[in-house]
């Protein structure tokens, strides 16, 4: 019998800009954010085992197997599907821990759509993506694959049509916690509500920025580099920092300008995610 592995994208995405509108009696931050994907990201492996024994390899550095998002999520779908299958994972690793542009968010939905869709456990993404916000605030976007606006704490989605255009990502040599971001006192926590249309006329900020630059000079200094050749903003609570051109060639200019130290790299933007344009071809 022969064994087929499934191999599929988990892609980045971008907080086209971030909104703190308040918090919540339970510490939650409620928010309003735009995200949009990129054509770019880690990849993950799966083949199925009929033992029920779920195996990652490799070991990311720092993380224990059990507390890894991709083992929790198909765990997490184990256990709500009843299914009996396992599955050997692996994980080409791409995207920048501690980035903002949603690595393990991406790789646990990635897990979840990707097992169901393997183990046939017949799951909706309605379902999914609520296994899916058990493991954190940004996993119901990447499982929805479609750009959205989002409020509450970013599992309340709209999907939007926004332009796709190219976008430069820059990744600072540091790591932000997200969870020190959002408990420093400085974080402003009351910016007034507004629409999408309102944002689409005005834009908007990231309310998180100014703490960020304040904790961290890398992020300060890139984004005064990067602000020489585009409008730089910042994704989620970084570290990574983007600008967006017209064009795939404009974008690889200013690449080519930066520090050959500093990590970059040039993707399109996606309405769609890669992962569900990549299922939607094969089923």
């Amino acid at each position: 019998m022969t064994t087929t592995t499934l191999s599929l994208p988990a892609p980045a995405k971008l907080n086209l800009f971030l909104h703190i509108t308040g918090r919540r009696p339970d510490g939650y931050h409620l928010l309003q954010t735009l995200f949009q994907f990129l054509d770019h990201g880690d990849t993950l492996h799966f083949t199925p085992r009929n033992d029920g024994e779920l195996q990652l390899l490799p070991d990311l550095p720092g993380v224990a197997a059990e507390d890894n998002l991709i083992m929790r999520a198909a765990r997490l779908l184990q256990r709500a599907s009843g299914t009996d299958q396992g599955a050997d994972i692996r994980l080409d690793k791409h995207l920048p821990m501690g980035g903002g542009i949603g690595g393990g968010s991406s790789d646990a939905a990635t897990t979840l759509v990707g097992l169901n869709h393997l183990w046939q456990t017949g799951l909706t993404l309605d379902q999914l993506a609520e296994l899916g916000l058990q493991l954190g605030a940004d996993v119901p976007v990447f499982v929805r694959g479609r750009a959205a606006w989002a409020e509450g704490v970013g599992e309340q989605l709209t999907p939007v049509e926004l332009d796709e255009p190219w976008y430069l990502v820059v990744v600072p040599p540091c790591h932000v916690s997200t969870a020190e971001i959002f408990s420093d006192e400085r974080l402003t926590r009351d910016t007034p509500a507004i629409t999408l249309a309102a944002f689409r006329e005005h834009g908007g900020r990231n309310d998180c920025l100014p703490v960020v630059v304040a904790r961290y000079t890398e992020i300060r200094n890139t984004l005064i580099l990067l602000n020489n050749f585009c409008e730089a903003k910042m994704t989620g609570t970084g570290s990574c920092l983007f600008g967006a051109f017209p064009n795939e060639r404009e974008a690889d200019k200013v690449r080519a300008r930066l520090p050959a130290t500093l990590q970059a790299f040039v993707a399109k933007g996606c309405n769609v995610s890669p992962l569900h344009a990549l299922l939607n071809k094969a089923t």
